[in-house]
């Protein structure tokens, strides 16, 4: 049991996702609740500090390990097959068991890297939803022509292609250095947006098409020195919402101040950062 926050399991497909929700803020038990998609590899512990900050900023939390990661279940193997559409599902399923929470609170996703991908494909997949806003940190489409001219972007293609073929062969990829232990599917997916830079098609849906029809409101922000999402990245992905309010926005780095980057903004903006989601969280 830990006291920061209530562990719970949710079922769905033969996965456990665990989802870890943490106290009412002090100030209202009926103020917007945001539910944090992580990043890819990344447990949902990570963002205590985040999470912390945005209890502090007046927001009810939760936060859901994607599949595979965490406290979530089947660990990634050669059996698993899951790719985007499943961690999509996730994402309504993680909603759906935070019922009683929301209760007719607003309701804000926030994800982060690829948590911010699954979160915004399944609010496009799921015409009719309850969800009030998509908060977009640190997030973007990895695709290879979009990174800024130089050898990073240049070598964002080769590298996604070779994890995508080593995936293949070994039938998970072992997490050798690059984003953890990850089902083929997920890596399928993964490489094909960043050779693409589009979405594939998800459950015999068309996600591209399913993006430029969502209407819900969007804050999408990127952050300086963000080594595999940088702003570009970003400003592609936000291109495809075609119908969606957005405010975009850039967190910079203040001179001399902590260092940002893909990972460390949810402890060294932790603060900034959640006070500018709250506000987006309650603007009607």
């Amino acid at each position: 049991m830990n006291a920061d926050y209530q562990q719970e399991f949710v079922e769905v497909d033969g996965a456990r996702l665990g989802l870890q929700i943490y106290p009412e803020p002090a100030e209202s038990a009926d103020a917007p609740l945001v539910l944090i998609s992580p990043a890819m590899g990344v447990p949902a512990g990570y963002y205590r500090p985040f999470a912390t900050a945005l209890r502090a900023a007046g927001l009810g939390v939760a936060v859901a390990d994607l599949r595979g990661t965490g406290a979530s279940t089947p660990r990634p193997s050669r059996r698993c097959r899951y790719g985007y559409a499943e961690l999509a599902t996730d994402v309504g399923a993680a909603l759906a068991a935070l019922k009683e929470h929301r209760n007719g609170r607003r309701t804000l996703l926030l994800g982060h890297s690829l948590g911010g991908q699954t979160a915004l494909l399944h609010l496009a997949l799921t015409p009719g939803h309850d969800v009030d806003g998509l908060a977009l940190v640190a997030v973007g489409l990895p695709w290879w022509r979009s990174y800024p001219p130089g050898p990073r972007g240049y070598g964002v293609l080769p590298f996604s292609q070779t994890v995508a073929v080593a995936t293949r062969l070994l039938g998970v990829w072992p997490g050798w250095g690059f984003g953890g232990r990850l089902a083929r599917g997920v890596v399928r997916d993964w490489a094909y947006t960043a050779r693409t830079g589009r979405f594939p098609r998800l459950d015999g849906v068309d996600a591209e098409a399913a993006l430029r029809d969502l209407r819900t409101p969007v804050l999408a922000i990127s952050v300086d020195n963000d080594q595999y999402t940088p702003h570009e990245t970003l400003d592609h992905l936000c291109a495809k919402l075609t119908s969606a309010p957005i405010t975009r926005e850039r967190h910079r780095a203040e001179p001399g101040g902590s260092r940002l980057d893909h990972f460390s903004w949810t402890r060294t903006a932790a603060t900034p950062l959640a006070t500018r989601i709250a506000q987006f969280a309650t603007q009607g």
